[in-house]
């Protein structure tokens, strides 16, 4: 892993876009994207720069069960509002949280994976430790799952609903083996409370307790962290 050290979000945002740019100047065409606070601030440099997204495909993380694309807590709706409006890309893809066959959408979703290699994968980290929807527990060898969500992840993302109740206790995710095939992997993480989480991930054990540990086996990935976030490592 190579770390990258910043002041803070907005310096460690733009050398996230940095690393995009150069990429899709070397050719990249599909990007794997995610959703929540983290990547707020690179979604708004994709936005004032100059690229033209059009001919690029995007492949998102994850999303809620029993949730649509209208819902403005889907993530769905998310990546419209912070990107895909301002920006469009020639396909997106994010899970159908509605979809009446779950397993199947899991299934069909792998599939896109497989059909369009991700060049870069923007991940965040949980305070677990998670990485999409990926739980502590969750197998390395899986692939896009629906998974359950754990009480500390449903609070964390209360902040977007009115009431913790409203929640979803189910996603579709990208597998841990999903993430791993992607070329290449910019992990962000902004703050004193991920900071137990990238110490575990960068210097700890790889173990399923720690899902993003699993990076340590990838052949290139970038963490980029500001100083709250290293202060363990």
């Amino acid at each position: 892993m190579k770390i990258i050290r910043v002041k803070d979000k907005a310096e460690g945002s733009k050398k996230a876009f940095e690393l995009i740019k150069a990429a899709i100047e070397n050719g990249a065409t599909t990007l794997g994207l995610a959703t929540g606070s983290t990547p707020e601030d690179l979604y708004k440099e994709m936005i004032a720069s100059d690229i033209d997204f059009s001919q690029m495909t995007s492949i998102n993380l994850d999303e809620y069960v029993g949730l649509d694309g209208s819902s403005p807590q889907s993530y769905r709706y998310f990546m419209n509002k912070h990107l895909f409006d301002a920006k469009p890309f020639k396909q997106t893809f994010v899970p159908n949280g509605a979809a009446a066959d779950l397993e199947k959408e899991a299934a069909d979703y792998e599939e896109i994976v497989d059909r369009h290699p991700i060049d870069i994968q923007i991940l965040g980290i949980g305070h677990n430790a998670h990485i999409g929807f990926n739980e502590p527990g969750t197998h390395f060898e899986a692939t896009t799952h629906v998974v359950d969500l754990t009480e500390s992840t449903i609070n964390a993302n209360k902040i977007y609903f009115d009431k913790v109740e409203d929640v979803p206790t189910k996603a579709v995710s990208m597998g841990l083996a999903s993430i791993m095939k992607s070329k290449e992997v910019i992990l962000m993480a902004w703050g004193e409370g991920k900071a137990d989480a990238i110490a575990a991930m960068v210097n700890g054990q790889q173990t399923e307790e720690v899902p993003a540990s699993i990076l340590q086996n990838h052949a290139d990935v970038v963490v980029i962290v500001d100083e709250a976030a290293a202060s363990k490592l």
